[in-house]
């Protein structure tokens, strides 16, 4: 990775609207290889930060089968992808990781001293030692409403997938989309908000069976109102939407909330100046690092001879890159290799009962 002017190309320039955040490793997506990723490095007390796009921890295993049941998680029969998250962040809880939501890193350049200073879309500024890439196969974003100038709303009146739905008590609110996340939404929304519209493009719906039976009873007594049809433009106070019989119609709306799915975007990364090979990042089997010092990849994101894509091999990836960034870290320093089994250290660290009786 050549170094160039930071100044002239807008590349790791410090952020003005955020202090900046320094670190021993920053790791980039909160999935599950992303959370086992911190966990391994507080076992080698290198502190981290996270950074993910969607507004939780989870990565693709929540935003798409939250629900579904996973069956070779080692030691444990079932479980589902929210499970899983639920049990990897009570694991990190000891190492107290501070978590960065809702942000996509867009900018990484190389300091003199070797350090790496990141940008996020958000404005936050990262100078850290070692870098995680644990992206799996991109961030995964919203699917955005394909209308001219909506964008604007974004933040003040149109929102994504947003996590708390109390802000919108006594509101206008018209939920788009026809999966499980909007319909839980309109569903949470009919006791909260003034008015509950729900958008979807046509009368079918893809989410579980006992979601949409609540969905049509609330249809049915009238506290959700179904509209079927398409965005198709908008005003100050109304959402104009296109029917299927060619008609439009205007949705009053005080809040507008799409729940259209996410999709993976490799973006920034693609400008880091990392080897690629389709659309992924070669690393070495010792350690997991690029062929950038400091810069590891683990999970979806990388590559190498006998790649497999599962969750194990990411856990497995991401601990071999822990001992790896203790090099970095910690240069010339022997770190012997100790076991939660019998390791007092690991267990002061972890926050556990030791010793005899315990």
């Amino acid at each position: 990775m050549e170094r160039q002017d930071r100044q002239d190309r807008g590349v790791g320039a410090l952020s003005t609207t955020a202090a900046l955040i320094e670190t021993d490793a920053l790791i980039i997506g909160a999935g599950p290889v992303g959370l086992f990723q911190a966990f391994q490095l507080g076992l080698l007390e290198i502190s981290c930060h996270l950074v993910d796009a969607l507004p939780r921890a989870g990565g693709q295993c929540v935003a798409l089968y939250g629900d579904k049941p996973i069956y070779d998680i080692p030691g444990t029969p079932v479980t589902t992808g929210r499970g899983l998250a639920d049990s990897l962040l009570q694991q990190i809880a000891p190492f107290k990781p501070q978590f960065h939501f809702a942000e996509q890193v867009a900018t990484l350049d190389r300091q003199d001293d070797g350090r790496l200073l990141l940008g996020t879309s958000r404005g936050s500024s990262f100078l850290c030692k070692t870098v995680f890439i644990a992206a799996g196969v991109g961030a995964f974003v919203p699917r955005r409403i394909a209308v001219d100038g909506i964008e604007r709303l974004e933040g003040s009146r149109l929102f994504y997938h947003p996590d708390a739905l109390e802000r919108f008590a006594g509101q206008s609110v018209i939920v788009h989309g026809g999966d499980d996340a909007a319909l839980e939404a309109a569903l949470a929304l009919a006791s909260l908000a003034k008015t509950v519209t729900l958008l979807h493009r046509r009368d079918v719906f893809q989410a579980e069976d006992a979601t949409i039976a609540a969905v049509r009873e609330r249809i049915a007594a009238g506290t959700i109102r179904l509209q079927v049809g398409q965005p198709a433009g908008f005003d100050d106070t109304q959402l104009q939407v296109a029917t299927p019989d060619a008609q439009t119609v205007s949705l009053p709306f005080d809040a507008l909330i799409a729940c259209l799915g996410i999709s993976p975007r490799l973006g920034p990364i693609a400008d880091w100046g990392l080897a690629l090979e389709r659309k992924q990042v070669p690393v070495d089997t010792e350690k997991y690092e690029t062929r950038e010092r400091g810069i590891f990849a683990v999970g979806d994101i990388n590559t190498y001879p006998g790649k497999k894509k599962l969750i194990v091999c990411g856990f497995h990836e991401a601990t071999l890159a822990a001992w790896g960034a203790a090099a970095v870290v910690f240069p010339g320093k022997s770190i012997p290799l100790q076991y939660t089994t019998t390791s007092t250290r690991l267990h002061a660290l972890l926050g556990v009962a030791h010793g005899p009786g315990a």
